[in-house]
């Protein structure tokens, strides 16, 4: 078996966990694999050695974005991905650190589920692409004022947004920057997407929920400044007025560890701090 381990160096103590769980792993008999510059400080193999479709399972340690910076560096590999939680919220990185070695027990034995999200991919006028696990977000940069957005879905069209932006969110992206700008919660597991204003000027836009079976397109209409397109907040595209980004549900999908030892909706309670409780 072969996995490849990617600690978030900027957290404390993320070394010396990154060891452990590498030396734990070798232990069983695993050949573990970091990137380069970690390999050498955790004595990993240097992933430069290895093919991505060579890797069995990925682990990180850190929060959800040290999983976004994964999945963006290394675009082609598609290996179920356990996320240790060594960050703040972690939504997608739900594993605790203190669970770390009963949880790397269940991913040896096989005592997982593989939970397969939807992911987007976005096309520029240009055919310059990209993809996105949890959100595209439209924002006006430099402009000092809001843009007008408008959206069609497999081709009807949904409105003209005034406002400081759109966000495209995943299922998997519904807890992040939307859910921050009052977008809908989404079970992991639907295939939608929920398209969110950013401050819109009509109190009337709300956020809403789609299902595109081939497309949204979303086309600056402002005769402004160019706009920026961001992809989970990594890749970036500039619209300038009239330009139009076509956003599909991706062919892949990003594939997500589950160890049964958590739940969605327990997570939801853990880390927005819900206090219903059950009555009797």
């Amino acid at each position: 078996m072969k996995i490849a381990l990617f600690p978030n160096l900027s957290k404390n103590q993320s070394l010396m966990i990154a060891e452990g769980i590498k030396d734990f792993l070798v232990g069983k008999g695993v050949k573990v694999y970091s990137e380069d510059d970690v390999a050498e400080k955790i004595k990993a193999e240097p992933l430069s050695k290895v093919s991505p479709q060579e890797i069995n399972y990925r682990i990180t340690l850190g929060g959800d974005g040290t999983i976004l910076r994964m999945i963006h560096r290394h675009p082609e590999m598609d290996a179920p991905t356990l996320g240790i939680n060594h960050g703040s919220l972690g939504f997608m990185a739900d594993t605790p650190v203190t669970e770390i070695y009963p949880s790397l027990e269940d991913l040896l034995s096989g005592d997982f589920d593989i939970d397969e999200r939807l992911m987007m991919e976005a096309e520029d006028v240009s055919g310059q692409k990209g993809f996105a696990v949890n959100e595209i977000v439209f924002h006006r940069s430099k402009n000092p004022c809001l843009v007008d957005l408008s959206c069609h879905i497999d081709g009807t069209y949904i409105n003209t947004f005034s406002a400081d932006g759109i966000i495209l969110s995943t299922p998997n992206g519904s807890t992040a920057y939307s859910m921050a700008a009052g977008g809908p919660i989404l079970t992991p597991d639907l295939q939608c997407l929920a398209l969110t204003p950013i401050c819109p000027h009509t109190i009337s836009n709300r956020p809403i929920v789609l299902m595109p079976k081939e497309d949204i397109r979303v086309q600056y209409l402002s005769p402004y400044e160019p706009i920026e397109v961001t992809l989970d907040g990594f890749s970036l595209f500039h619209m300038n007025p009239e330009d139009i980004v076509t956003i599909r549900p991706s062919k892949k999908s990003f594939k997500i560890i589950n160890l049964h030892r958590h739940d969605f909706y327990s997570t939801l309670r853990s880390k927005l701090g819900w206090s219903g409780k059950l009555k009797t």
